[in-house]
């Protein structure tokens, strides 16, 4: 006999002080339909039909706030047999209900306790992939009951966070967690994408679009992989990505399966989903606990003409679907992930002209970086070499490269091309010091740059978190990388 059934005997065996919340006390017939709209009873909160009858499912209630926990179930069969289901908890009939702790301070304390047990957690494990989590996020605080022995009133706090979704009970008169536990499975999928596009992964500069026509050399280069951090919820939602809006729809999965071909406009969204999610995971691999540490926000295809572009204003990232779908290009994807990384660690950054040129410098180098390890050093430089087929005809396709050999004698004004002279600084520094090493100085100098910073300024920057991470020899090298651009004397 389980101690709820134990306690539910001993309130019916004549334990006057005890309340089950119920309006009637039978533990084994139907629950009458008055429980239905009695507000300290039980509550009808489903009812369910099966191939053998009738299924009856009720919320225990105390003084109308639900019981954690709480439960009566009647199954009625096709042939009338009633079989009962009895889970509710007994309640000391004079618990007082009302609280002293406000629902916000419930929630701040439900979160701090949800994130500081994802920290530990990632730590416990033999894989120790992340740094820090994600601060929990939750919905609003909803009143409650725990029965049995240490009755009490509490706030019922959902959090989401890295591990899932997770229910914290908040005492709701001490403000202390009495329980913290996670409700749903955070689980990896699989899908299918390019990495990081055909044209580098197959190594063939002849392959067109074909207005998005499935084709057998793109099935070729079509890569399956594993999903990870997803949240269960059967969408492409998970720890650091978020597919809010897609043209078609929202890719739906309830197995977490997401396989298309590349005509099928879903395939953008696992492409942007996968990508983004990889570049997180390396970024903490890194040793960055707060680098755009968030579900970031993805609107897939829903710009029909052929550019994308990140939002500081909304925090969202949009992939337009003119010439090549822009989210079928990994680079792509990569670029504008590295605007929402800069505006992630400098608000209001690219306020200037130069500024606006390092973002997109920035963003340039960043898809180059994160080719490095699938692209079999197949053109490195070369940036987003499937989308520029739509509008290039030289080989090798290139939007733009990071090593055109520009110096700021070769500023133009505009942050596009000007952006070419700071993604050189930046390949000439992957170079120098190699990709570890390299990402960790220029991740660690943006948290220095102002809104505003000039070439010379984010160059200053970059050369002292050099010398501070890796010394003077590291230093002088990423100098060298500037004066070489003319953005340092």
């Amino acid at each position: 006999m389980s101690k709820r059934r134990k306690a539910l005997v001993a309130a019916t065996a004549g334990l006057a002080s005890i309340s089950l919340g119920l309006s009637f006390t039978s533990a084994a017939g139907a629950a009458p339909e008055a429980a239905k709209a009695d507000p300290n009873g039980l509550k009808l909160v489903k009812t369910k039909t099966s191939l053998l009858g009738k299924h009856y499912w009720y919320q225990q209630t105390f003084k109308g706030l639900p019981v954690v926990g709480g439960y009566y179930a009647k199954h009625v069969a096709k042939d009338g047999a009633v079989q009962v289901a009895d889970g509710r908890d007994a309640v000391p009939a004079n618990l007082d209900v009302r609280t002293t702790v406000a629902p916000a301070s419930a929630t701040q304390a439900a979160n701090a306790a949800v994130t500081a047990r994802a920290n530990r957690a990632r730590n416990a494990g033999p894989e120790k992939r992340f740094a820090k989590q994600p601060a929990a996020t939750s919905g609003a605080a909803q009143l409650a009951v725990i029965g049995g022995p240490n009755a009490r009133v509490v706030w019922n706090v959902t959090s989401r966070s890295t591990e899932g979704v997770t229910r914290s009970l908040v005492d709701a008169k001490s403000g202390s967690v009495v329980e913290s536990k996670v409700i749903s499975d955070n689980i990896d999928g699989r899908g299918s994408v390019f990495d990081p596009n055909p044209v580098v992964s197959e190594q063939n500069e002849k392959l067109t679009d074909q207005n998005d026509k499935n084709q057998d050399a793109l099935f070729l280069a079509q890569k399956n992989v594993i999903l990870r951090n997803l949240d269960g919820s059967g969408k492409l939602n998970g720890s650091f990505v978020n597919i809010k809006e897609a043209k078609g729809g929202l890719a739906q999965s309830k197995t977490n399966t997401f396989v298309y071909q590349r005509a099928n406009d879903k395939f953008e969204q696992v492409m942007s989903y996968y990508h983004i999610n990889q570049t997180q995971e390396y970024i903490q691999q890194l040793g960055f606990e707060d680098v755009n540490n968030e579900s970031q926000d993805v609107s897939v295809d829903t710009y029909s003409g052929d550019n994308s572009f990140y939002d500081p204003s909304t925090d969202m990232i949009t992939y337009g679907e003119g010439g090549v779908d822009d989210a079928e290009d990994a680079e792509v994807i990569w670029h504008e992930y590295g605007h929402a990384i800069q505006d992630d660690v400098v608000p209001g950054f690219g306020e200037s002209e130069q500024a606006g040129a390092i973002g997109e410098g920035f963003g340039d180098y960043w898809a180059v970086t994160m080719s490095v390890p699938v692209s079999k050093g197949f053109n490195l430089p070369c940036v987003m070499d499937w989308d520029a087929t739509s509008y290039t005809t030289d080989e090798p396709h290139c939007l733009r490269r990071t090593d055109t050999g520009k110096t700021t004698d070769d500023i133009d004004g505009e942050v596009h091309d000007d952006g070419e002279i700071w993604s050189n600084a930046l390949w000439d520094i992957h170079q120098a010091l190699g990709r570890a090493k390299a990402n960790k100085v220029i991740l660690e100098a943006t948290f220095f740059y102002d809104p505003d910073t000039s070439f010379a300024a984010a160059a200053q920057d970059t050369v002292q978190a050099a010398r501070l991470l890796y010394g003077k020899t590291a230093a002088a090298q990423v100098t060298k990388a500037f004066q070489d651009r003319k953005i340092l004397k």
